[in-house]
């Protein structure tokens, strides 16, 4: 296995996950906040959830408290919220850094760090809700900026081509 379905990683609720339980499927990974002025994308997301998951696509959250602190909840507090404000059903995992000395192997790997998290060719996420579009075969396919809307025209379009088969 290779790329985002080799690695292992910790649901919200404290169980381990592998991501080769999504192999086969279009993913997007996005790093999440609840006290950001984009914490209303969630909505968005679930509903790109609602809308292909039955063709093959998947939304994995990833909370991250690197940007102005904008996720200090405890893992169940952002699960909660989650569900309550925005209806997601979507996979969330425990709370990682996206960037620097203490970067999370998932995302060494989607910036193109490989296996340093400090690397040169690392390149940061910028702000919460960057989104990274993954194919069935594991392997990145897009990159989104953070003020990228879920349901743009733009992200559809990449999902439809990323669609499994």
């Amino acid at each position: 296995m290779t790329g985002l379905f080799a690695y292992e990683m910790m649901d919200i609720d404290g169980e381990m996950k592998s991501l080769a339980d999504f192999e086969g499927k279009a993913v997007l990974v996005v790093n999440v906040a609840s006290r950001c002025g984009l914490t209303p994308q969630y909505e968005g997301l679930q509903r790109l959830y609602d809308d292909y998951r039955r063709r093959g696509f998947e939304v994995l959250g990833f909370p991250c408290n690197q940007f102005m602190e904008q996720e200090s909840g405890t893992h169940s507090e952002i699960r909660d919220f989650a569900r309550i404000q925005f209806g997601v059903t979507f996979p969330l995992f425990e709370k990682i850094e996206v960037n620097g000395a203490n970067r999370a192997p998932l995302y060494a790997w989607l910036v193109g760090a490989g296996s340093d998290p400090r690397s040169e060719r690392a390149e940061d996420v910028e702000w919460n809700f960057e989104k990274f579009l993954v194919g069935p075969d594991g392997q990145v396919r897009h990159r989104f900026a953070s003020q990228l809307e879920p349901c743009s025209a733009e992200i559809r379009a990449a999902v439809e081509e990323t669609l499994p088969d």
